[in-house]
């Protein structure tokens, strides 16, 4: 007999800043099926709450006295603890990310961020974590569709994406923007019918609105979307960014 689904996850928060520790317990418990089970000011005491609670998820910042976050991340996984991580910081540099990534760090999230974003890790925390509570995956079609987060495998066989379709070098884009964002960005607008507001658009990415505006301004300076103003019955019109299939379609 199979055995069922865990439908509960316990989680460690390691974070320095008491109120950033507030932030993070009330944002993972709106979340159903998460409970935060202890709270830890530095690696150390982290590392001392992961085996004596035994959590299955630890939010760890970098930036802590006595152990840091990376240095708390080696020694999780030298010491074999069965635990997985997600990364909330304010490091933005490359070297931190590829580090933490290389020790396992099941996401990476960046300091401002918003309560969608926690919500989102944990929804594919949860998916990923269903897909492999069996005893073994049967197949590399299911794991495929384990390793993509609960995204059907043929879901990834699509047309051709609309960012392929417009011909846009990602090497040489403004300072500040990035390919992989960028793709994002439009790949959000497609599966939302092409037209998004620019806190809609943020609200998909997972990205503040300022700075998908920052996106959207950018694609319509390239022909690729462009600005709509819509006016309702009560209150401000809305601006909103309409993506353009065809290169002729711009005016």
């Amino acid at each position: 007999m199979s055995k069922p689904i865990k439908s509960h996850f316990r989680v460690l928060l390691v974070e320095d800043d008491p109120m950033v520790q507030e932030v993070n317990r009330q944002f993972i418990e709106q979340v159903e099926g998460f409970q935060v089970v202890g709270l830890a000011s530095n690696g150390l005491r982290g590392l001392e709450l992961i085996e004596e609670l035994k959590p299955d998820l630890v939010f760890l910042d970098v930036f802590m006295p006595s152990l840091d976050g990376i240095t708390t991340l080696q020694r999780i996984r030298s010491m074999g603890l069965p635990v997985d991580v997600v990364v909330v910081t304010a490091a933005k540099d490359t070297e931190t990310i590829r580090e933490m990534m290389r020790n396992g760090a099941f996401d990476y999230i960046m300091k401002p961020f918003k309560v969608e974003r926690i919500h989102h890790t944990l929804e594919r925390y949860r998916v990923q974590q269903a897909g492999l509570w069996a005893e073994e995956v049967g197949t590399q079609e299911e794991l495929d569709l384990i390793m993509q987060n609960g995204e059907a495998a043929k879901e990834a066989v699509v047309p051709t994406p609309v960012y392929e379709e417009w011909a846009m070098s990602y090497d040489e884009l403004p300072k500040g923007l990035n390919a992989a964002t960028l793709k994002q960005v439009l790949a959000v607008m497609e599966q939302h019918g092409g037209k998004l507001s620019a806190e809609e658009t943020a609200e998909g990415v997972g990205i503040a609105r300022v700075t998908a505006r920052r996106y959207l301004d950018y694609l319509e300076k390239r022909g690729i979307v462009r600005l709509v103003v819509h006016y309702g019955g009560v209150g401000r019109p809305v601006n909103r960014y309409e993506l353009l299939r065809d290169q002729n379609d711009h005016k």
